[in-house]
């Protein structure tokens, strides 16, 4: 197992290089970075003083040096003021070093936010952990739900309570959050008026009013998905042989499910369970600018809208992580759960 979680972790990091590559060059085309000098200079400034401006901040070097820099492989050479010869750093707003330095991802330097005028781990950390918290209380509604209507209905296939919580399931699963989230701010927040229809951010402070509404919007569509999934797997574990020969032993039905079918019943709604992350990183982009949540989606979108370069690539960064990271422990905890499974 050691030695497979190394070669995972290796694949790993190659690929978080690669798509790392791929991302920096589609943010760093020439159209991102004109508008970036349109940004932070004046909006009637000539070409020839854009292309200064870039040429002054180190948007003109050759591109794999740029992109040596952002990892911390390269060193970053500071500006050189053209008035005075001296050099100064390329931001003064994020203290940039005034000398050579080795300052990238590599050294825990996520670069400067031309922004919000500040370094991007400033923005960008404390953004996650609100993106956390608010992905905690989703899972921790969405999946003890949705394993029990799974279960439930793959208990009695067939039957009314199995075809009225199938229909629910899909009913869910084919609604898109921006759709039940203006349904469920109609029907809470408008028309019975108990919940706030928007969400503060997790520094104004968290409660059940202003909360609950993008836990539900974000929860409600993942419960039909696992849940589907789980009735699948209950279904096909309770038509097993073993099963039959513990309900010939004379064991109570509810004892056969919990000792014998729910185990391995719930070895596929695992793997189901940890690709939710994925979905939640773009599931919490539409939900939090929805109801104005500062967590990572509600930042990432601010940050392709105002083509902050470093912010974007420090989002991307996460969440490349964040899917292979699950995508790791999806398949340790699949090969611990099925004991057929042996890694090689």
């Amino acid at each position: 197992m050691l030695s497979f979680i190394m070669r995972r972790l290796g694949t790993m990091a190659l690929t978080m290089l690669c798509l790392t590559l791929v991302v920096f060059f589609l943010i760093n085309l020439e159209p991102n970075l004109k508008k970036l000098a349109i940004s932070q200079t004046e909006m009637r400034t000539t070409s020839d003083q854009l292309e200064s401006w870039l040429q002054r901040n180190g948007y003109r070097q050759n591109f794999f040096v740029r992109y040596g820099q952002w990892l911390g492989v390269v060193q970053k050479q500071p500006n050189i003021d053209p008035a005075s010869g001296q050099a100064v750093p390329r931001f003064r707003f994020c203290n940039e070093a005034a000398v050579p330095t080795y300052s990238g991802i590599l050294q825990g330097d996520f670069g400067c936010s031309t922004k919000f005028k500040t370094p991007v781990a400033v923005k960008l950390f404390p953004a996650l952990g609100a993106t956390g918290i608010l992905m905690f209380w989703v899972l921790a509604t969405m999946v003890p739900i949705a394993l029990l209507i799974g279960i439930l209905a793959g208990m009695r296939e067939g039957s009314r309570t199995d075809r009225t919580l199938s229909i629910a399931s899909i009913a869910t699963t084919a609604t898109p959050e921006y759709v039940s989230g203006v349904i469920f701010t109609v029907i809470f927040a408008s028309w019975l008026g108990w919940l706030n229809g928007s969400a503060a951010s997790a520094s104004q402070g968290i409660t059940f009013y202003n909360f609950t509404l993008p836990v539900m919007t974000l929860a409600i569509y993942g419960i039909g998905y696992i849940a589907r999934m789980t009735r699948a797997s209950m279904v096909e574990v309770m038509t097993q042989q073993y099963i039959r020969t513990a309900r010939l032993k004379g064991l109570s039905f509810s004892s056969v499910v919990i000792k014998h079918a729910l185990r391995n019943a719930l070895i596929a709604p695992f793997t189901v369970i940890m690709l939710q992350f994925p979905w939640l990183l773009t599931g919490v982009v539409i939900v939090e600018v929805m109801f104005r949540y500062q967590g990572f989606g509600y930042t990432l979108v601010e940050a392709a809208g105002n083509n902050d370069i470093d912010l974007l690539l420090g989002c991307s960064l996460v969440s490349v992580f964040i899917v292979l990271i699950t995508q790791l422990i999806s398949d340790i905890g699949y090969a611990y759960l099925n004991p057929r499974i042996r890694v090689q």
